[in-house]
């Protein structure tokens, strides 16, 4: 079965970086276009980031832009969201996703696997 496996989250003051990870297992991962979504307190989950198959072409939510970093390594089955200059309006439940399609990156209703998620918070 299929399951994706955050980590990294924790609790920063803002402007610091904090870098997630997610592991893949029980699916051939490098078929999978892969993306970042969060849900913040009170708030619809939104996209973050999202990267193609092959790692070559990456796509932000205007809100990260500049200060997000989304990358991939189909070796190790995993895929990194590297967050710097966090602001407190960053902090929300972190989710990794997997897809089949090549449309719509940042559509969370393409993606067919979810992971948990994980918490980052960043303090004022």
């Amino acid at each position: 079965q299929v399951q994706l496996v955050e980590s990294g989250g924790g609790l920063v003051q803002a402007g610091a970086s904090l870098r997630l990870s997610c592991a893949a297992s029980g699916l051939t991962f490098s078929n999978y276009a892969m993306g970042w979504f969060r849900q913040g307190p009170g708030k619809e989950r939104e996209s973050v980031a999202a990267i193609s198959r092959s790692g070559g072409t990456t796509y932000y939510a205007d809100s990260v832009k500049g200060r997000y970093t989304i990358s991939r390594d189909n070796a190790k089955n995993t895929v990194n969201l590297q967050m710097s200059s966090l602001k407190p309006e960053d902090t929300a439940v972190y989710y990794c996703a997997a897809k089949r399609d090549v449309s719509n990156y940042l559509s969370e209703h393409t993606y067919n696997y979810w992971g948990q998620g994980t918490q980052v918070t960043v303090s004022s």
